[in-house]
């Protein structure tokens, strides 16, 4: 179904913000679960976790950084404009429940915006929620705002020490465990190599760590294969198993070779999109 862009809003050099009226979806969609749209015709299709949601307006909230061809072609629409396909809810949502306790929810460059409606629903479940938000720079960190406004604590990381803590997301958990605090769960989105991180530092502590993995997926229905990893002795396919998996099962070795398969085609689709125009603008 084609969905038209209400806003659109640049967060930070190179990540946006849409607004997308999608009533059928925004009715039905759940923290945890993603999108996949095609902007157009030249566009491939892109998986995107929600990062908010308005079922009286009808709004779905996505947000997303250009990295590829797919994403300069989606940067190029503005308010007015139509996504031409944009299909969803697809995926798990995520267990959430009261009586958790203590959830710290880590959010690692634009993995904030997928955390979001998860810290969001832990508290409004009666859970106490504190976020780590991770940056390079305080230039590029974003929803600082929108996270505090649901969080009982949020921690702030940059790797430049520009802003809040100097150090990585796992510097900011180390230390809420050596303060004492009794967490009983941790989710941590972001890019892989920070999300396996955060396993490594959870896992002497048996402390119940949630990942979402956002790896290739083309038709979020699992018949491709695109999107297959190994979680534990099974194979478990992210679109319609997760996104969501338990971290300390992830095999986050083969999750970065079966990405790294994928450049040198993303790669070769850029340079033709660029050639024919159709990224100029982004």
């Amino acid at each position: 179904m084609k969905a038209k862009v209400l806003k659109k809003e640049l967060l930070s050099p190179g990540v946006y913000r849409f607004d997308v009226e999608a009533p059928r979806i925004a009715k039905k969609t759940q923290p945890g679960q993603f999108i996949i749209l095609r902007a157009n015709e030249e566009g491939e299709r892109i998986p995107l976790t929600v990062a908010d949601f308005d079922r009286e307006k009808g709004i779905i909230t996505i947000i997303f950084q250009v990295v590829g061809a797919s994403t300069e072609l989606l940067a190029t629409l503005g308010e007015g404009d139509e996504i031409l396909d944009f299909v969803g809810p697809l995926g798990q949502k995520s267990e959430i429940e009261p009586g958790l306790g203590t959830v710290v929810c880590i959010g690692g460059g634009i993995g904030v915006a997928p955390v979001y409606p998860i810290a969001r629903g832990m508290k409004e479940a009666g859970n106490k929620v504190i976020s780590i938000m991770g940056a390079r720079s305080k230039d590029i960190l974003i929803m600082e705002k929108e996270m505090r406004a649901i969080s009982d604590e949020t921690i702030v990381t940059t790797d430049d020490g520009s802003y809040g803590i100097k150090g990585f997301v796992t510097t900011a958990l180390t230390q809420l465990v050596e303060r004492g605090e009794k967490i009983n769960l941790v989710y941590a989105i972001g890019p892989v190599v920070m999300m396996k991180s955060v396993v490594e530092a959870t896992r002497p502590l048996g402390l119940k760590t949630i990942v979402s993995l956002n790896p290739v997926m083309v038709d979020g229905t699992g018949m491709c294969g695109g999107c297959r990893v190994q979680v534990g002795n099974e194979t478990k396919f992210a679109c319609v198993d997760g996104p969501e998996f338990d971290g300390h099962l992830v095999d986050f070795e083969g999750l970065r070779a079966r990405q790294g398969m994928f450049r040198e085609m993303e790669a070769e689709e850029k340079e033709h999109i660029c050639r024919i125009g159709l990224g100029r603008g982004a």
